[in-house]
Parts: C-alpha cells; structure tokens; sequence
C-alpha cells in the first residue's frame, strides 16, 4: 500500500505546481522575502510529510479494509446505500478533523507541533503540507478514532485524503479572487479568504475557521469568521521570525523549545496577540507541556 501511495503524491506535486503558476498569475500579495526563504524549509517538511502519511495511510487503510470485513462501526451496522454511507464517512473523518484542529489549539502539547504550520509568514501553497511529524501522528490519532467508530469504508477514507490534500493547497494559496466568491464558495466549504483568517497572527482569529473541507462544523460549533478580512491578514506567529527557526532543521525542533514567551522575550515581540490561549500558557515549556 505504501508504493501505492507514490502516483497519489505525485498528482498532488502536480496539483501544486499548477497553483503555483496561478499564483504567479494573480497573486493575492506581492511575493516578498519570505516566500523565497520559507520555499526550501516548506518543500523539506512536504516530503517529509508525504513519508510519514504514507505509512499511516496504509496502516489505517489495512485496518479499515479488516473492520469492513468485520462489519464494525456504525456504518457497519446499519444497512444503507453505497453513496449514503460514503457521504456520512467523508463528513465524518471532516469532522475528526476539524475535532483534532481544535484540539491542537487548545491542547498545549499538541500546540507545540502545529505552531510549526501556524509560524510561516508568507502562507502560500508551499505552506499546506508544512507541518511537523508529530502533527501528523495527532490527526491520524483522531482520524483513525472516528474511522473506527463509524465504519468508514476504506473508498470513503481514500476520496476524502485526496480532496482534503487539493482542497489544502486551494485554502493555502495565494490567489486573488473576488470577495463575494470567496464568500458564496464558503458557505458549504472552505476557501482561501476563509482560511487566511485563521493564520492570522492575531488570536481572536487564529483560534476560527478550523473546517478542513466544509465550513459546516465552524458554523455549527461557533467558530466561524466571515472572510472579508482574508484578504489583509498578517501571518505567522510573534517570536518566531528569527532566520535560524524558519530552516528545516529550526521547524523540526520547534517543539522542543521553551516556551513562546522566551522566544518573544529575546526579540522583544508581543506574543500576546499571536498564540491562542497564551494567557493561560505563558510559562509553559513545550518539553513539559
């Protein structure tokens, strides 16, 4: 299953480059230093990404293949069609995610590993697949849990990892559109406007618009943003502009470091209006978290 996963990856490359050029076309913001030093680090944690995944995939897709055997879960239990029940195991592994979302924001051992994706600050579509190992053993931490108790079919699990991965590099990408497609577009699921809100360096807004493929979840649980600020958000995280952190290496041992504090206190920046709950985190050391 692992080698299966090799054509799938280099569909999504494809998929990438080909926003990319529409990036360049219309751009949301002018391309600026960042973007050309986040371009190596981002691609570094990409293939790193897509390594890990592969074998995560192909371990809760051969257990989802023995439970549908076994008729487990409650798609298992309950007779209905095909199509119903792959649409009721797309919404429900949508749901774990935007479930685990908030729980990395919420959560301060899970923050340490997500902030890796929240710290770039040019959010593009290099930034999509840019998070830490440990991130992705979270969210298959809570995929595999409702897979589980839904008896997601193993199709069911297939169609959603690829459109969640094309709709993360639409969410990410620098594009310019109108306003009011952006808004029509996001009252069934996310788009760009709506999601560069949540990268907000500002917490009222990064702790929002957490839904990964539908924005049913952030209107339903509260956590929505209109996005007509979309279009003028400032992003990344305070005390982590330093050169040194937005290397690969630097990322990869982002959640090891102390606490956000420290960092902002050495570049004097104000970290209160940048980390979710930091209020209530101030002295919390990551390696403690």
């Amino acid at each position: 299953m692992i080698a299966s996963a090799i054509p799938t990856i280099g569909g999504i490359l494809v998929a990438m480059a080909i926003v990319a050029l529409i990036e360049i076309a219309v751009p949301l913001h002018a391309r600026g230093r960042w973007n050309r030093i986040h371009l190596g680090p981002n691609l570094a944690l990409t293939f790193l990404t897509f390594a890990t995944n592969a074998f995560l995939n192909a371990a809760l897709l051969t257990t989802l293949v023995w439970l549908r055997v076994k008729h487990f879960g409650l798609l298992g239990m309950v007779p209905l069609p095909g199509l119903a029940s792959g649409v009721i195991g797309v919404l429900a592994l949508d749901l774990s995610f935007y479930v685990a979302h908030v729980a990395m924001h919420r959560v301060p051992a899970f923050w340490c590993y997500h902030r890796v994706h929240h710290a770039d600050p040019a959010v593009d579509v290099t930034t999509t697949i840019r998070q830490h190992p440990g991130e992705s053993v979270i969210r298959y931490a809570f995929l595999a849990a409702f897979a589980f108790a839904f008896g997601v079919s193993p199709g069911a699990f297939a169609v959603y990892r690829i459109w969640s991965a094309l709709n993360g590099l639409l969410e990410h990408a620098n594009i310019r559109m109108p306003l009011w497609v952006d808004g029509l577009l996001s009252l069934v699921t996310t788009w760009p406007y709506m999601h560069k809100i949540h990268h907000s360096r500002i917490a009222a807004e990064t702790n929002s618009n957490y839904g990964n493929i539908v924005s049913l979840f952030d209107r339903l649980f509260g956590t929505f943003t209109a996005p007509e600020r979309g279009t003028n958000v400032r992003y990344g995280l305070d005390g982590f502009d330093d050169r040194a952190v937005q290397t690969a290496a630097g990322l990869l041992a982002v959640p090891f470091r102390k606490s956000v504090a420290s960092a902002a206190a050495r570049t004097g920046s104000d970290v209160t209006s940048a980390v979710p709950g930091y209020r209530a985190r101030q002295r919390t050391n990551c390696r403690n978290a």
